[in-house]
């Protein structure tokens, strides 16, 4: 845990220092950044590119971000790369604490880490410039570095790859004169719990497509009030899974720093019920 903190806020001071190299597009279309190193919201994706860099530019992002329910403690850290608004790299180191869990089934393992490694490509559109919505094609990568309890679990494989179309559009004065961002998700996907929890199961083992989407409002440029919704899949007969939910507010103060807090509903987790708690994500632009 110390040494993901420690990357991050090393990330950060980086991004700080770049801080006078602005890059061309507006503030908060770079969005912030998914658990999984995406760009997008908290949990779900955005066809958005991450950074500010436009078609001649480069630029990219480092975040942190820390989930708190009351029987687990998600830390995630990374960043992610973004090419002339068109293409981005991202990578994201999660380790979730599980010590409930742990006592539960007799283990002594408390800690599960996973690595994501994403790859997001703009097919169309623009999220501001277009009459139509931005779509990106992504891809991600997950490996599953402690599989001991995923297996028990009845999870079938600690590692996979899953694809996500996502649509993103903001209407200018849509929402009673205030900027409305819309956005949807498919993934296809077979990871339990996003793949802490390994994936595959005895109650299924094929990839399937499920939802996802996120709504917000500008308040301002600098503010944004929104919430989310995850599908989950129900792969394994040890625990239902149940469907994520977040309502969050977001601050841009400027092109270098984005705050994010939301309230966490994350449902039945590995049999631990009532799994709600915060959220809170810091990025850096560069």
């Amino acid at each position: 845990m110390r040494r993901i903190l420690s990357m991050a806020l090393l990330a950060l001071l980086t991004a700080q220092a770049f801080a006078d190299t602005q890059r061309s597009r507006l503030l908060a279309t770079g969005a912030v950044t998914t658990v999984e190193g995406n760009a997008g919201g908290g949990i779900v994706p955005m066809a958005v590119i991450a950074g500010y860099g436009a078609r001649e530019e480069v630029g990219g992002t480092a975040f942190i971000s820390r989930v708190k329910v009351p029987d687990y403690d998600l830390v995630s850290a990374g960043g992610a790369w973004g090419w002339r608004n068109r293409l981005e790299v991202s990578l994201a180191d999660q380790r979730l604490e599980h010590p409930t869990l742990s006592a539960a089934l007799g283990v002594t393992d408390q800690t599960i880490r996973q690595s994501v490694a994403g790859i997001k490509l703009r097919l169309a559109g623009d999220i501001l410039y277009t009459a139509y919505p931005q779509v990106s094609l992504g891809l991600n990568y997950k490996k599953n570095h402690d599989f001991l309890i995923p297996s028990a679990a009845g999870a079938l494989r600690d590692s996979d790859t899953e694809a996500y179309v996502a649509a993103s559009k903001v209407y200018l004065g849509g929402f009673f004169g205030y900027n409305l961002l819309l956005n949807g998700v498919a993934r296809y996907t077979r990871a339990n719990q996003t793949g802490l929890v390994g994936f595959g199961g005895d109650r299924n083992d094929k990839r399937e497509w499920l939802g996802e989407a996120s709504a917000g409002v500008f308040y301002n440029r600098h503010w944004l009030i929104g919430a989310e919704y995850r599908q989950k899949p129900d792969n394994l007969s040890f625990a239902s899974e149940d469907d994520w939910h977040t309502a969050f507010i977001a601050w841009f103060p400027n092109k270098t720093i984005a705050v994010t807090a939301a309230y966490v509903d994350l449902g039945e987790v590995a049999t631990l019920a009532d799994q709600d708690g915060w959220y809170l994500s810091v990025q850096g632009s560069f």
